[in-house]
Formats: C-alpha cells, structure tokens, sequence
C-alpha cells in the first residue's frame, strides 16, 4: 500500500491564477527515503504542502495515509510529521520546549485532554532522541536557530508519525548534528515510515543511498534511485536536459 498516492494533481495557492505543481504523479510506499530536489522555485515546499493539504489541489487524486487530501487535510496532519522551512518563533513566545514537544501529541489526544502517561513516554523519547534534554525547561523564543530546530524535529517525532515530511530540516544545524539527524530518520525509515525531504545539505543523506526525484516548473522531471555521492550531478543533468 502506498503512503502517497498523487495522480496527475494540480495545486494552486489562493488567489494565484497559475497552477505551481502541474499534472504530477508520485507514489510513495513504507520504509523508502525521498529526496525531492531541484532548483529554486520548482515547486519543491509546494509539493510538501500539497501532501499535508496545505494548499488546495484544483485537479487530479490524491491521498496520504488512504485519505482523500481534498477532505481530510486535518485529519492527515494529525498522522504526518512535517517540520517546516524558516520557522521563527518570537523571543517572548510564552512556552518551554517540552510544552512545545508535547503539541506533537494534541492530534492524538485533542487540546482539551489531559496528556497520559503514554503521551508523556513519547515525549521524552523525542526529547533525547534529538539531544535537547538540557532545554526542556527553556522558553523556546530564547533558543538559537539550530536548537529551535532540533525542539521542532522533537515535536514531529512525539507525534510518532505515519510519515515524515521535512523543508530542509538541516539549514540551521552545524556538521555534526546533520550526520546525527542523518542517523535518526535513517532508523524511522528502518521501521517502515516513510520520510520525503527537501534538501540542499546533501552530506546529512544515508550512506545506502535514497530516492531521487527531481523536479522542475511544478513537475517531476526524474525519479530514481540514487546514491548520496551522485545526488548533485543527478539534479545538474535532469534540469540541464530540460
């Protein structure tokens, strides 16, 4: 059973007259790690946000996790992780880390449900599994970039997700937590959730290699598989030919 099951789908953001994602289709099944690169302005985060049903699809069939994106956008956000690109939260933003972890949890429990103890264990377990034990009790508007993001990727793994999308999860993170991030959606991805990444940082992709897939003007123009040495040379050539 495929995870994403996108066929021939146009998106568009409100108010905009031009489709961004034109006719494109992609399957994406348990346990695969995609890359999604290509140039600026290709549609990459669009194609993310049309997943999440963040942004309205005009034509074409679409689900994720066997819902039907059109009329169960919430209801897939709940079940899919997504860290997102340039996040900024604002210095007197009134939460601690933990709280803001613990909001990873809200689709499984609701806003007005006291957390359980299982909610409690899934919220640790993301805390050290991204190293921030130390900040849990740190308002989150008073963290550096990189340490925002790690409490995000923290927030999308206590959700304990079905899928996991991510906008560049590693623009803010130096060398050495890129290479352990690497190793931590590698192990999601071992236990058969599917990750889909945008991605510049090519050094923070598995050692066995990824799949591939290309795309440019808002469509899929190469999809393959690939190992992390030829990922650049792959976008050069696919977007050279076109």
């Amino acid at each position: 059973m495929s995870i994403i099951e996108l066929n021939g789908i146009y998106t568009a953001y409100e108010g905009g007259d031009k489709p961004v994602i034109k006719d494109l289709s992609l399957k994406v099944g348990r346990g695969e790690f995609v890359v999604i690169g290509g140039p600026n302005g290709a549609g990459k985060t669009t194609l993310l946000e049309s997943i999440n049903g963040l942004v309205k699809i005009t034509h074409g069939s679409a689900k994720v996790c066997g819902l039907d994106v059109r009329r169960s956008g919430p209801d897939i956000r709940k079940r899919a992780g997504y860290v997102i690109q340039n996040f900024y939260f604002d210095p007197f933003t009134p939460f601690t880390v933990e709280q803001v972890v613990m909001m990873g949890r809200y689709g499984r429990l609701g806003f007005f449900n006291r957390p359980s103890e299982e909610d409690h264990r899934a919220v640790d377990r993301a805390i050290r599994l991204a190293g921030i034990e130390d900040l849990v009790n740190k308002p989150i508007g008073t963290l550096s970039g990189g340490q925002q993001q790690k409490a995000m990727i923290a927030h999308n793994l206590a959700k304990e997700p079905d899928l996991m999308l991510l906008d560049e999860p590693f623009s803010n993170l130096d060398f050495n937590s890129r290479e352990y991030f690497k190793g931590v959606f590698e192990d999601i991805v071992r236990k058969g959730t599917p990750v889909v990444m945008v991605s510049h940082a090519f050094d923070g992709l598995p050692d066995t290699g990824v799949r591939l897939v290309v795309m440019e003007g808002g469509r899929i123009i190469s999809d393959m598989a690939c190992r992390v040495g030829e990922v650049e040379g792959v976008i050069r050539k696919a977007c050279a030919v076109c």
